[in-house]
């Protein structure tokens, strides 16, 4: 049911700053420019958030991480941002955002992707 979705409040204050990014620049772009875009438009949604910033990787229940990895965003703390510029998303980047929630201990993520023809986006938990 869409009102139970965890963090449902920003994570559609991102999916619509996200919508802003095409209306303006449509597609072709590399993805920095993306990253870039929407860094502005969240922003201007008055959402706090980090990008690129170094995450710690957890490995199961370890207390100290394992290492570090880079997410595109994590945003209010809570939700992990992964942005594309490819044609079609394919099953290898789905599996990557959720291998990123896990390793990272964040339980909402959304991969964007602005290389299409038109904007795709997909929630996943975990």
């Amino acid at each position: 049911m869409k009102n139970d979705l965890k963090y449902r409040d920003i994570t559609e204050k991102i999916i619509s700053a996200s919508f802003e990014v095409p209306k303006f620049l449509g597609n072709g772009f590399q993805e920095v420019i993306y990253h870039r875009a929407l860094a502005y438009e969240m922003n201007k949604a008055g959402l706090a958030f980090a990008r690129e910033i170094e995450q710690n990787i957890f490995y199961r229940d370890l207390p100290e991480p394992i290492g570090t990895g880079r997410a595109d965003f994590i945003v209010e703390g809570k939700i992990l941002v992964e942005l594309k510029a490819v044609i079609k998303l394919e099953d290898v980047h789905l599996a990557q955002v959720l291998n990123y929630l896990k390793a990272y201990r964040l339980e909402v993520g959304l991969l964007i992707n602005f290389g299409g023809k038109s904007l795709t986006f997909k929630r996943l938990i975990v």
